[in-house]
């Protein structure tokens, strides 16, 4: 029962850092872009595929956070009174872009509309830096099983540091990735795969640092990863060069599926890296978790919600293909 709450709850962890991540990564791309004119056309192309879906993918961060307070107390008070920083930042960071994202679209003039242009496109770098950070913090066993751990230090270490920065690359990578296949034409199509195979690049020089950085601040999660999670990691790492490759030969029918397999992989390898301890190397899942009742109602609840939630994510993707293709067919 224990492990089935964890899959659960990990389920949308997956979710979120997929769906979302690439919302995310077109705020940073959005924060690229350059001027008004020089990045009008990957600004609309953002608005257009960001606006239909950017919203609901949140739910995925309610319910993992439901979760983990309902399934998992004692973990989940530990990291908010240790993480507070990071989490507050990150909450902050979510509304910011949101009311950015949301006044952008309605407000006439240029220069409101630039204010809250960069509220979107800053907010959407530093709330995944924020969460990467979290990750970071909890996986190198920096947040104390009784929680109010170090409020600076908890988040601000090479571990860390480097979750934040995998994660701004990684939603940057998915956000190019499908933005390379959602452009309707061929010159912003052009413009998204150029920038999606330079943050690959970035991002696996990143990747490959970090094995030294692992290695020296968190060695029990560097061991687990090179032994128990070394699988996750190839297929990560195979699903990146087939990402590249695509990108290189204008493939773009797989590249969604591919781009997205290649993140899933990476965060199914730091959860397998990480069991069964939830809490870096000295809270274990048995530990945290809540009784066996309410281990039971919740995953009703879960079953509920996600009987709910996918139906309708899965409507909302089908819809908004249709009606984008459809744009994409007349302005042909």
């Amino acid at each position: 029962m224990t492990n089935l709450i964890a899959v659960v709850m990990f389920v949308g962890v997956l979710a979120y850092a997929v769906l979302a991540g690439a919302d995310f990564g077109a705020g940073f791309w959005d924060l690229t872009a350059g001027g008004a004119r020089r990045g009008r056309g990957p600004r609309h192309l953002i608005d257009e595929t960001v606006g239909p879906v950017w919203e609901a993918n949140h739910t995925w961060l309610i319910y993992c956070l439901v979760v983990l307070w309902t399934g998992f107390p004692r973990a989940f008070a530990a990291i908010t009174t240790t993480l507070f920083v990071p989490l507050g930042l990150a909450v902050l960071g979510i509304v910011t872009r949101g009311a950015g994202f949301a006044f952008r679209k309605v407000t006439v003039t240029t220069r409101y509309q630039r204010l809250f242009g960069v509220a979107f496109a800053v907010s959407s770098v530093v709330t995944p830096y924020c969460f990467g950070t979290i990750a970071g913090g909890i996986a190198s066993g920096r947040v104390p099983t009784a929680g109010n751990g170090n409020a600076v230090s908890s988040w601000n270490n090479p571990t860390s540091v480097l979750g934040g920065v995998l994660a701004v690359l990684v939603c940057a990578y998915l956000a190019a990735a499908y933005l390379t296949a959602a452009a309707p034409d061929p010159e912003l199509r052009e413009y998204f795969r150029l920038r999606g195979l330079a943050v690959a690049a970035v991002t696996g020089a990143v990747s490959v640092g970090g094995i030294f950085v692992l290695h020296s601040d968190a060695p029990r999660l560097f061991h687990q990863l090179s032994h128990r999670g070394l699988g996750l990691l190839i297929v990560a790492a195979l699903a990146g060069v087939a990402g590249v490759v695509l990108l290189l030969t204008q493939a773009t029918r797989a590249l969604r599926p591919v781009a997205a397999l290649a993140v899933a992989a990476v965060v199914c390898g730091w959860g397998v890296a990480q069991y069964p301890f939830l809490l870096g190397t000295h809270l274990r899942l048995s530990d945290a978790v809540s009784p066996r009742p309410t281990l039971w109602v919740l995953v009703g609840v879960a079953i509920a919600a996600v009987a709910l939630i996918l139906p309708s994510l899965v409507l909302l993707f089908t819809l908004y293909a249709r009606t984008s293709g459809a744009r994409g067919r007349s302005q042909e």
